[in-house]
């Protein structure tokens, strides 16, 4: 008989559903009942689709799920909530996970259903699985190509380095992250192999 793998399931491979998403399309806007689609893809080709419903009419808002999955129908409802902001400026949606009842942000689908993380157990997210050693090389390559973006970031457009005189804390921590990778050699990089 054969032996069943134990690769574990990666998070950053799943397909998602995120509040985030929704707000920016204008699905989460009040008052509202509205459907669309969201589309998966990898490399340029299309690895999945969905077909979505956001209600906000009723009392208690629903993201209604559409979709096949192993050739089987599924279709279910999950439950949405806002809070006041913290900020005093409007209001902070978020999922209902229909399986552990927390309140998210992001919902994944591993098996059948889109649940909150927890709900699923044996799976991680990919630098998770990285050994200790991966993950100091990973570290050190990141420190070291945070360069290109830190300067990219400084030298945009409307970047704003100093406010009322002072060195703002974006502009600042863009800077530690420079001199972070000013210290960092080829030697460094070449140990962790």
């Amino acid at each position: 008989m054969p032996k069943f793998s134990t690769l574990p399931i990666l998070y950053d491979e799943c397909k998602t559903i995120s509040v985030s998403d929704l707000k920016r399309w204008g699905y989460l806007e009040p008052e509202q009942w509205r459907s669309g689609t969201i589309t998966w893809s990898r490399q340029g080709r299309e690895t999945g689709s969905i077909g979505f419903t956001v209600d906000t009419l009723d009392s208690q808002p629903t993201l209604e799920l559409d979709y096949k999955y192993d050739g089987h129908q599924v279709k279910y409802q999950i439950q949405m909530v806002s809070v006041p902001s913290n900020v005093g400026k409007g209001i902070v949606w978020y999922f209902l996970c229909p399986y552990t009842r927390k309140r998210c942000r992001k919902l994944y689908l591993v098996q059948t259903y889109f649940y909150h993380r927890e709900a699923f157990k044996g799976s991680f997210y990919e630098k998770q699985t990285y050994s200790h050693r991966g993950r100091k090389l990973n570290k050190s390559l990141e420190d070291l190509f945070a360069v290109d973006k830190a300067y990219e970031q400084i030298y945009s457009k409307y970047f704003k380095k100093h406010y009322a005189g002072k060195p703002t804390k974006r502009y600042q921590k863009l800077l530690q992250k420079i001199q972070i990778a000013s210290f960092i050699s080829a030697k460094d990089v070449l140990r962790h192999l």
